[in-house]
């Protein structure tokens, strides 16, 4: 029961079947979340809680997911993607075209891996992971927040 929880929550409730890009639809829970956390009255302090609680959480559990796969990264687990997304709303007030512009820069930064992503990937089990992710996020969030201010859309 325990393994198949773990599959459940690491693929994004079986998304991360889906054939393609399941990053990409993996990123689209992630965009729920930041809107969740938008939404939720929350401060900033308490959203930054929750994501930083679902990071942490992700570490064993995209660990052990790539275990029952018997590979170290598989396209299946999700939830690396689904937790560091929100990431970027932390940092870039949430709206229609910032939560657009913040999905592509994600996937684009999640995609492309710049120095240090690629990198992180290279830590143990679930550190690996998880943290290229992050990475790509904290890129996602510098990148949509100047992209806006650029555009003139915030």
């Amino acid at each position: 029961m325990k393994q198949r929880i773990v599959l459940a929550l690491a693929t994004g409730l079986g998304v991360g079947y889906l054939p393609g890009a399941p990053g990409t639809v993996g990123s689209l829970w992630g965009l729920a979340i930041a809107a969740g956390l938008d939404r939720s009255g929350l401060s900033t302090a308490g959203q930054t809680l929750v994501v930083g609680l679902l990071v942490i959480v992700g570490v064993p559990l995209c660990a052990q997911a790539a275990e029952q796969f018997g590979r170290r990264d598989p396209s299946q687990v999700v939830f690396d993607e689904l937790a560091a997304l929100p990431i970027v709303f932390l940092l870039v007030p949430w709206s229609g075209r910032a939560a657009a512009l913040g999905f592509v820069w994600f996937r684009v930064f999640d995609i492309l891996k710049p120095w240090p992503t690629r990198r992180l990937e290279q830590l143990p089990g679930g550190w690996g992971i998880m943290a290229d992710d992050v990475m790509a996020a904290f890129y996602a969030a510098a990148t949509t927040w100047l992209t806006a201010h650029a555009l003139w859309i915030q």
